[in-house]
């Protein structure tokens, strides 16, 4: 993709938990703004595009050299990952183990501090945002392989605390 291609507004969320931020923000593409700010989706249903249309948001240029309120910081965190080995690798997957190649889980496993492993799927949360960050270089160094996920899963009792 070179400089002069178009930009295109994309409606841009970075989902903290119980809240989130939003903006307009103004790229090439889609995994542009993946690339370049860290912890943000871009999203694309139609229906919430035309709702966020509505919204009094601040809109920037993924290329400007300030950007407003919290979207400054997560592009220089971007900016701090990238020289970093393992920087993007498991981007252009279309599953990450249990994450969907959107950051979102499909299963998770989860090790209690006393050893008892946990395991839940989507009918067990209420919201399921983006856990992952694809671009992130620390994420590689923590994958596993399906064998291993698939024994962990077996070996997990449903946790009962999502219910």
């Amino acid at each position: 993709m070179t400089d002069t291609a178009p930009r295109v507004r994309f409606l841009v969320l970075h989902d903290y938990g119980m809240g989130g931020l939003w903006w307009w923000v103004w790229a090439r593409s889609a995994r542009e703004v993946a690339e370049r700010l860290a912890e943000v989706e871009v999203v694309d249903d139609p229906e919430a595009v035309e709702r966020a249309g509505a919204w009094d948001l601040e809109e920037a240029d993924v290329d400007a050299p300030v950007l407003p309120g919290g979207l400054g910081e997560l592009r220089d965190r971007r900016d701090a990952q990238r020289g970093r080995p393992g920087f993007g690798a498991l981007a252009d997957r279309a599953v990450v183990m249990e994450a969907e190649g959107d950051g979102r889980r499909l299963r998770q496993v989860e090790l209690t501090g006393d050893g008892t492993a946990l395991r839940s799927g989507p009918e067990d949360w209420i919201f399921n945002p983006p856990v992952v960050d694809l671009f992130d270089p620390g994420l590689p160094e923590k994958e596993i392989g399906r064998e291993e996920f698939e024994a962990q899963w077996r070996r997990a009792r449903h946790d009962e605390s999502y219910l």
